[in-house]
């Protein structure tokens, strides 16, 4: 039997081993997703794939099962793997129930918002200003969503903070549609200021100023014309979308 000690040194190799092929070609892809290199919907073909990522194709197979297991990527009816795709209805729901969890979530935080709770959320701003000041799109849409999750922790409620985590790889996958579309309306650095404003009226303590301005900031998130250029609507994506779009003009 192996003593304690050996045990220890085993588990100390095995967490200090380098990171697999397969792993690395995992992150590379993923950030490629993010980046809005790789779009929803588009199909990856192995090949192309491997020689654009400087991979053997094992690896790059295994990081495509990773993926896929994630819910990145999808197998495609007929075979290969495409980036998950969003139709209009998906967005509708994603939209909807995000909305109504960051806005049930402030009203438990105010007005009186924990002190350390607002300080992660500062730290939040504070890596995506580092995310802009290095023009990496890959990490703005990781720190940006981050930053949402801090503000929907401001609650301190464990369950509503574990739904909205269950959707962050779906709200990617949205903030990277976006992303393509405002490429040329904003810079990595406006987009931290929209971010900021957030973060300074939710300092105030004043509910209904922050509601309206993590609304509006939906609507700016995600362009209602790239919404009409979507599959798959739904009588009550089409509705939700139609009535948002009068309440986004008035």
């Amino acid at each position: 039997m192996a003593s304690s000690t050996d045990q220890t040194t085993e588990r100390s190799r095995r967490l200090t081993l380098p990171p697999s092929l397969a792993e690395l070609a995992t992150d590379q892809l993923r950030d490629m997703i993010f980046s809005g290199e790789l779009l929803p919907g588009e199909r990856l073909v192995e090949d192309r794939l491997a020689e654009r990522m400087g991979v053997s194709r094992p690896p790059l197979r295994e990081a495509l099962k990773n993926l896929q297991h994630d819910g990145l990527v999808e197998r495609l009816p007929r075979g290969g793997t495409a980036v998950r795709s969003l139709n209009h209805h998906d967005v509708y729901e994603i939209y909807t129930l995000r909305a109504d969890l960051e806005r049930l979530a402030l009203q438990l935080a105010l007005p009186d918002p924990d002190p350390d709770r607002l300080q992660v959320c500062r730290d939040a701003i504070a890596a995506m200003r580092r995310s802009a000041e290095l023009g990496d799109q890959a990490a703005m849409t990781r720190t940006g969503l981050h930053f949402h999750i801090c503000l929907v922790a401001l609650a301190g409620h464990r369950r509503i903070e574990l739904t909205y985590r269950s959707m962050a790889l779906q709200m990617q996958l949205c903030m990277v549609l976006n992303n393509d579309a405002r490429r040329g309306l904003e810079d990595l650095h406006q987009h931290v200021d929209r971010h900021q404003q957030i973060l300074d009226v939710v300092e105030s303590g004043d509910l209904d100023a922050a509601v309206t301005a993590l609304r509006n900031h939906g609507h700016d998130t995600f362009l209602l014309e790239l919404v009409d250029r979507l599959d798959g609507a739904t009588e009550d994506s089409t509705a939700w979308f139609a009535a948002l779009r009068r309440r986004h003009a008035g």
